[in-house]
């Protein structure tokens, strides 16, 4: 059996992404997702459809494979189902995981608390138990840039302290990065945890900001803009991303030789564990941003000024010093062509005319 790689959450907007990237990289992939109705469940299986998998033939707990890419095995199965997970894992030769199923969003997280429990943490302690007894090479997962709370030193560093979080949400994402470490430390399994920085794109997350604006200012709807625009918001363009997660994956994490108790670094180890910033080193004003993609719909957007909300935070800067040094790679996509390629995604598939 060849080796293969399992993908959480493939459904969702970053493992779709990635999936496909790695499928036509001539990659062996495993996909599991629940699909929940968190969102729109029609956007997660018009993703697996463009990945070749029917939502007519998905089946629970079966394996579907996909019609466009002969490499690509799909599971509808979700991360909280220990039984489902170890199953999965006798079926395949999986070598290294990508954990990127999770409940999503920080103010979901202040009216379904138990949602982010039993996906963020029991899932996650189902993947990490699989890694353990199936000798993977390498998990690496999602974590957050909320992991930062409220820290203020900027821009937000691996290096520093993350141990006041402002939501579930993010105390469930720094939760992953315990629970990681402590089975790197007592098994030897290499993990690396990405904290992602506001991820945008085509097939992007309905209750993001990005689609959220789009979409009101084309329907000619008000758009909530909180902290009435004193936000500012490090947004990352979905494909550097990806091509962060492809460079990290098959570089599994390892310890560090100068790591010591007495002055511990949080990014890094005596123990095979990584922590990763991936985001665009490069803040936008909320109000620069709104006004990006007003120009781009040639269209203004009626505003609602709002107060800030429970959970958020003023501003969000990742510091990527250390994937530049180790993965020898920065993302770097300028907000406008972000912009107007989820724009024109967004157009042809909402087939608006405007």
């Amino acid at each position: 059996m060849s080796s293969e790689i399992l993908i959480t959450g493939t459904a969702g907007f970053i493992g779709y992404h990635l999936s496909r990237r790695l499928l036509e990289d001539g990659r062996q992939i495993v996909g599991i997702d629940n699909i929940n109705d968190y969102y729109d469940p029609g956007l997660k299986y018009d993703r697996l459809l463009e990945a070749g998998i029917a939502k007519e033939d998905i089946k629970d707990g079966h394996r579907l494979r996909s019609s466009k890419y002969p490499g690509y095995s799909f599971y509808k199965a979700d991360i909280s189902n220990e039984e489902d997970i170890k199953d999965i894992f006798k079926k395949h030769n999986i070598s290294y995981v990508v954990n990127l199923a999770a409940q999503a969003g920080v103010r979901y997280s202040l009216s379904n608390p138990h949602a982010y429990i039993n996906s963020n943490i029991k899932g996650f302690i189902n993947i990490l138990e699989a890694c353990r007894h199936n000798n993977v090479k390498h998990l690496c997962y999602a974590s957050s840039s909320s992991v930062y709370g409220m820290n203020t030193k900027m821009p937000f560093s691996v290096h520093d302290n993350v141990d006041h979080p402002v939501s579930l949400y993010a105390a469930s994402k720094k939760s992953n990065e315990l629970m990681a470490h402590s089975y790197s430390h007592l098994y030897g399994i290499p993990t690396t945890g990405l904290r992602f920085f506001t991820v945008y794109g085509p097939w992007g997350r309905p209750d993001m900001a990005l689609f959220l604006f789009v979409d009101a200012i084309l329907n000619n709807k008000p758009i909530e803009v909180f902290n009435e625009g004193n936000m500012k918001r490090d947004f990352t363009y979905i494909d550097d991303i990806v091509e962060g997660l492809v460079r990290v994956v098959e570089n599994p994490a390892a310890s560090n030789p100068g790591w010591a108790g007495l002055d511990p670094d949080p990014s890094s180890s005596s123990a095979p564990y990584k922590i990763y910033n991936i985001g665009n080193n490069k803040p936008v004003q909320l109000m620069d941003f709104i006004s990006a993609i007003e120009k781009q719909l040639g269209k203004p957007a009626e505003k609602i000024f709002m107060p800030m909300q429970a959970g958020d935070v003023p501003e969000t800067y990742a510091d990527v010093k250390d994937l530049i040094q180790d993965m020898d790679y920065k993302p770097g996509t300028a907000i406008e062509d972000g912009i107007r390629k989820f724009t024109d995604w967004y157009i042809d598939y909402y087939k608006i005319n405007h």
